[in-house]
């Protein structure tokens, strides 16, 4: 395609798009209306999954050894638990550094348990990470099976339903997103529809005049692309700033170690960025679909 011909292109989607005032309106407001829901939920599923993300990182494996293996037993159930698939790191806490940790933990209440230092009831522990989080139940009973293992945690009843929470949120998420997406293509892609009809003389006169079915397309597909921009603008401003202000405001009041939300900064710019993309791809579907059923060229 020549460059003056593509420039033709481009001013013809723009001069349409002011020609077709309402229709214009019509199809930037069902993209806004349908992008603004699209980035809230992409806001809180990428919150989400980033927290979830930090709860899974935290899941790991303890395997209590039992009081009568000596330092080769030790070892060699070090060597064991590395030799598993899955495994990511395998450090040996000794029973010494186990209490020392949940004195600090208790706080003031760890007082009490400082006279059983020269006692240690404590054992001492291995604690597994896994590649996967998924793998830790799995993980986990390999090493109950193993010879000296007084003992394995690991959240068991807590993580299952932790993951299958995670799982199902992911799921929801991902089918609410695609369903308004689709929601939007279909409006954006009727609201063309309408206008295309309403100018089926405009159409008829270029096909007699020669002009090839390429040449009549290209205005309509960049009209639903400035179409789709133009309707991710005002989402993208009004989720900048609601999040900007939630993660200013609400972010430094969360005290839960694994709650925290994702930095107003890259994150803003990544999902305006998205915004534009899904923006623009909405309004060139909802045209090019427009153009092959309304348009018989």
């Amino acid at each position: 395609m020549k460059f003056r011909t593509l420039l033709r292109h481009f001013r013809e989607s723009f001069k349409n798009i002011g020609r077709n005032g309402w229709m214009t309106f019509a199809s930037v407001s069902a993209v806004t209306v349908t992008l603004t829901l699209v980035g809230v939920f992409l806001v809180l599923m990428m919150n989400l999954n980033h927290i979830a993300g930090n709860v899974e990182k935290d899941v790991e494996v303890r395997a209590h050894i039992d009081n009568a293996a000596n330092d080769d037993d030790i070892k060699a159930i070090g060597k064991q638990i590395t030799e598993i698939n899955g495994i990511e790191s395998v450090i040996f806490s000794p029973k010494d550094e186990e209490l020392t940790n949940l004195i600090d933990d208790l706080g003031d209440n760890g007082e009490a348990f400082k006279p059983f230092e020269q006692d240690n009831p404590l054992r001492d522990v291995y604690v597994i990470k896994t590649k996967s989080p998924q793998d830790v139940i799995k993980v986990a009973k390999k090493i109950e099976g193993m010879e000296y293992i007084q003992s394995v945690k690991y959240g068991q009843g807590y993580v299952e339903k932790l993951f299958s929470f995670v799982n199902i949120a992911r799921n929801i998420g991902i089918v609410l997103i695609v369903g308004l997406l689709f929601t939007a293509m279909f409006l954006i892609s009727n609201t063309i529809k309408i206008t295309i009809v309403a100018r089926r003389k405009e159409i008829e006169i270029m096909r007699l005049v020669g002009a090839t079915n390429t040449f009549i397309r290209w205005p309509f597909f960049l009209e639903g692309l400035w179409l789709g921009v133009l309707g991710s603008i005002i989402p993208i401003g009004l989720i900048a700033v609601l999040y900007y202000n939630l993660y200013k405001y609400a972010a430094p009041q969360i005290t839960f170690k694994f709650i925290d939300f994702l930095p107003a900064n890259p994150f803003i710019y990544q999902v305006s960025a998205i915004l534009i993309v899904i923006g623009a791809v909405i309004g060139i579907w909802g045209s090019l679909m427009s153009v092959r059923k309304f348009l018989k060229v």
